[in-house]
């Protein structure tokens, strides 16, 4: 199991702000909105640092292909 790097300590200043700031009535539509947003900005940092790490380990798409066909 991967260990977090960032450890749990509570929300901070800027999710408390964001939580007041949507702790208001929204339609099914607003929410779905909302969630394809955040979905969008993890989703371009988990490529970044899949990118990072690619390029740091100098992989290969050969190594990628092996990773996947090895047996777990």
């Amino acid at each position: 199991m991967t260990k977090n790097p960032i450890p749990n300590q509570g929300l901070n200043a800027l999710q408390i702000s964001l939580l007041r700031l949507f702790n208001r009535p929204m339609t099914d539509e607003q929410t779905h909105g909302l969630q394809k947003v955040l979905v969008k900005h993890y989703t371009a940092q988990l490529h970044e640092e899949l990118e990072r790490i690619t390029e740091e380990k100098g992989y290969t798409q050969a190594d990628f292909d092996k990773m996947l066909n090895q047996d777990s």
